[in-house]
């Protein structure tokens, strides 16, 4: 039997990360997160490619933008949606996740949905570096191993 398995090494690699800026503080910890686990993973600082956008809904016309670039191996998507009084919150947090798990599939690379959806302002910050970890260091591993398993896959 052939087992493909990711490994946790970024040298060499090439990664795009797209934040939605809306919920600014939130997502630039994410950002703060992925990118300070990718340099420990071995990506170069200068392979990663910061892109702001606006907000969650964004992100997947950026992502595709950077997948179809040849510029990188992987794309991280961070932002962060939280649940509000109206349905806006469902169509956001919707499109945001769909968006990106269709340029994962248009592009053949990984691209990793980061994009917090919370209920409330504390859950997003539980995850974007206190208590619950930080899902944007998460999306780097995610990313990484990805990659890997990706091209044992098709090799």
């Amino acid at each position: 039997m052939r087992i493909h398995e990711g490994q946790l090494n970024g040298t060499g690699l090439r990664v795009g990360i797209v934040a939605g800026r809306f919920n600014e503080a939130i997502v630039a910890n994410l950002v703060r997160g992925a990118r300070d686990r990718l340099r420990r993973l071995g990506v170069d600082d200068a392979a990663i490619e910061l892109a702001w956008v606006p907000g969650a809904f964004e992100v997947p016309i950026v992502a595709k933008a950077m997948a179809d670039s040849a510029r990188v191996d992987a794309v991280i998507c961070l932002g962060a949606v939280i649940r509000g009084a109206t349905a806006h919150f469902d169509y956001v947090a919707g499109q945001a996740a769909a968006g990106c798990a269709a340029v994962g599939r248009e592009s053949g690379i990984p691209v990793i949905f980061g994009v917090l959806t919370t209920d409330s302002i504390e859950q997003a910050v539980e995850r974007a570096g206190s208590k619950s970890g930080n899902k944007g260091a998460d999306c780097a591993e995610a990313a990484i191993e990805m990659v890997h398993v990706l091209r044992s896959v098709t090799a």
